[in-house]
């Protein structure tokens, strides 16, 4: 039977120290001699596991007592500056339905209707061994007004910052005034572009092509993004015109720890990454949900470099939602996924939500290191203080393990204070504990405080190991169920003894019987 107690769900992995039965004396209990100051960590460990002799083993317990887990740190690769491919339009002609063909998956939020993309968002891709940079685009128009201008400004830094451009227009519509401007814009940056005419589903629509030769760039390229014609010839005429580095992107390092920024519509996270990264990286506007399509950025902020993620506002529960916003908290998700540590941003001139509430508890779910941003503190006023500290205390009391950090994403005010919480938080989520002093934890902890009697029986503790960090994920081999309320108090002593400061904590059973009841 297996039980476990945890702060989010657990992850898979395997820890461990050599075991030679013949090397330890037999015994079914943990022996108070054990804990004098002249037993070592080892002989402890070594006593606690000869008592699993007794018990029924699995195979997989077997395995957990036998592997000795080694503990990767992080390794900084080195910086390189893969060539860049902008894809480019006015709204609705297929941009993101293109952008999910090149890479295989369906990785940008795609509706049938115009300006779902917003903020230029850039992806990994790879064609015939050849990797490259491609960048979408929201729709760019002229003479835009609002939010659109901010969008038809994020296109246009795209196509400074790419060597080739991929300008795409709907085959079925021609071309329009709309695509004779974007043209226009084109020919001043001076960059390579390839004329793809979208939404060409079979041979029957090829003549329709014709007429975008009145655009002045050349054959069109006829693709469908939905069924995938065409677009692999593309993608090969494309690579010809690549150079193997960049020579407008600035060289980065891949693989700086992932930062996902969350939190509900309009708390300021997308202010936080321009701020973060001293550009209008992302389009900010007072219309809640403006961002889709998660956003990375590598920024540097106290000499330190990071890749920062924005995401979309969480706005409810996702079975709930429609449309665009149904797949942004899609990609939400599936960003926390690929983060190593999350930043809850709360409005402190708001009261803490169960909106907040359950972005918190996604966070705990996802089994990744947690820091609480309070943004907007510039707004703070004393009395409101007084109530958002009493609110703290009581509705984030669960994660009171976790840093916090109190900023204004508008002004950059502390900002920097960031980068200690998140090298503490990920410092935590990292942490290995070596089986040997875990189990003299587990001996001491037990020979102190014994777990209650239920029913007449005594669970006992036979033996304990951390199977995984990331977070950090430990299994205790009992006797007997161990109640929740003891399962915590270990988790709490734990943070207590080795400073889990900004980590989730998954403690899991494992219930064996003797092989003497039959």
């Amino acid at each position: 039977m297996n039980e476990r107690e945890t702060d989010q769900q657990p992850m898979s992995g395997t820890d461990g120290v050599e075991f030679d039965p013949a090397a330890v004396p037999s015994s079914d209990v943990i022996s108070s001699e054990l804990l004098d100051d002249g037993v070592t960590d080892e002989e402890r460990t070594r006593a606690m596991r000869s008592s699993l002799e007794g018990f029924e083993l699995e195979d997989d317990d077997l395995q957990l007592l036998g592997e000795d887990g080694e503990f990767l740190g992080f390794v900084q690769p080195e910086a390189e500056s893969l060539p860049v491919v902008a894809i480019v339009g006015r709204p609705n002609v297929g941009k993101s339905a293109l952008v999910n063909r090149i890479l295989g998956r369906r990785e940008a939020v795609v509706e049938d209707v115009p300006g779902v993309t917003r903020d230029r968002v850039s992806y990994s891709a790879e064609w015939v061994g050849r990797r490259f940079t491609l960048v979408d685009t929201g729709g760019w128009e002229a003479d835009a007004k609002g939010i659109d201008a901010s969008v038809a400004n994020q296109a246009e830094i795209a196509i400074e910052l790419c060597d080739v451009v991929l300008f795409v227009v709907d085959s079925r519509v021609g071309a329009t005034a709309t695509d004779e401007r974007v043209v226009q814009l084109l020919r001043r940056a001076g960059k390579p572009v390839f004329l793809v005419a979208n939404k060409v589903d079979d041979a029957v629509q090829e003549p329709e092509t014709a007429a975008l030769w009145s655009l002045g760039l050349g054959a069109p390229w006829s693709v469908s993004a939905l069924h995938g014609r065409g677009v692999a010839d593309l993608l090969d005429a494309v690579l010809e015109k690549l150079p193997e580095q960049s020579a407008v992107a600035k060289p980065v390092a891949v693989g700086p720890r992932r930062v996902a920024i969350l939190g509900r519509p309009n708390v300021g996270k997308s202010s936080l990454l321009n701020k973060a990264a001293g550009e209008e990286r992302v389009v900010v506007n007072d219309l809640a949900g403006t961002t889709r399509d998660p956003v990375d950025e590598q920024v540097e902020i106290s000499g330190r470099v990071w890749t920062f993620v924005d995401t979309a506002g969480i706005r409810r529960r996702v079975h709930l939602q429609q449309g665009a916003d149904f797949y942004a908290s899609l990609r939400t998700a599936a960003a926390l996924e690929k983060a190593e540590v999350a930043v809850v941003l709360f409005d402190v001139t708001q009261p803490i939500s169960d909106q907040d509430l359950r972005i918190v508890d996604l966070v705990l779910e996802s089994g990744r290191a947690l820091v609480l941003g309070f943004n907007k503190w510039d707004l703070l006023d004393d009395e409101r203080r007084r109530y958002l500290e009493r609110e703290i205390e009581q509705e984030l009391a669960h994660v009171s393990w976790a840093p916090r950090v109190n900023l204004s994403a508008r002004t950059g005010r502390h900002i920097e204070k960031l980068v200690p919480a998140l090298e503490t938080a990920l410092e935590s989520w990292d942490t290995r504990i070596p089986t040997a002093k875990f189990n003299a934890f587990v001996a001491e902890l037990v020979q102190e405080h014994p777990h209650p009697l239920r029913g007449g029986k005594q669970p006992r503790i036979l033996f304990g190991t951390q199977v995984q960090n990331r977070p950090p994920t430990f299994v205790l081999f009992t006797t007997g169920f161990l109640d929740p309320g003891y399962r915590r108090f270990i988790q709490r002593r734990l943070r207590e003894t080795y400073h889990f400061e900004g980590s989730p904590i998954v403690l899991n059973m494992l219930i064996r019987e003797s092989r003497l009841r039959r």
